[in-house]
């Protein structure tokens, strides 16, 4: 049986956006995010994160390192009794400078890749799943995957949300989880 998720992109969603975060110590968990994950995961939701992380062909950190980050905003969240069920990334770029990493490719948003990638290993339907971000290409690639998105207001299209076609606008994560948990099922069948 297929399951439903809210993907999370992280920068500007589950921690503040400080521009190519390359230290678990720049780590900022935004307000109330602890809480609108449990909320989510309380209510039947996988819970997986989506990011591109060109720090990694920029050469500014390895996966190893983005790995470790990634691992204590784990034990950041699991101190206040949230919990992610997988968290998938792009570390590449097209100007790269690591040339491993340099090309364009279909994980990196605003292609879908990581999301597809996502459902078929984790066994997700992506019409009764929620891609929420704060940019153009993460609604992008929640609408290219089928998903239904949610844009958070502030990061790349303050001034202007309305233009990335999401289907909701939030203030942050806990006001977009309220909307997520009223989604009627796109199916019919009632909630998976």
């Amino acid at each position: 049986m297929s399951r439903r998720a809210v993907f999370l992109d992280r920068d500007g969603v589950l921690v503040a956006d400080v521009h190519h975060l390359r230290r678990a110590d720049q780590l900022r968990l935004l307000p109330g995010v602890p809480q609108a994950l449990v909320r989510l995961r309380e209510a039947g939701w996988m819970l997986v994160v989506a990011t591109n992380q060109s720090v990694v062909a920029r050469g500014w950190l390895s996966e190893a390192e983005l790995q470790s980050v990634h691992g204590v905003l784990i034990e950041m969240l699991g101190e206040r009794g949230a919990m992610l069920d997988r968290i998938y990334y792009c570390p590449h770029h097209p100007q790269g400078e690591v040339p491993e990493y340099r090309r364009a490719c279909p994980c990196r948003k605003p292609s879908p890749g990581m999301l597809l990638r996502a459902a078929e290993e984790m066994e997700l339907d992506l019409a009764e799943s929620v891609m929420v971000g704060d940019a153009p290409s993460d609604i992008e690639a929640g609408r290219r995957a089928g998903c239904r998105t949610v844009l958070l207001r502030g990061g790349a299209v303050a001034n202007e949300p309305a233009s990335t076609g999401a289907d909701h606008v939030a203030t942050d994560l806990r006001d977009a989880a309220t909307w997520i948990m009223a989604l009627p099922s796109r199916s019919g069948r009632g909630r998976p």
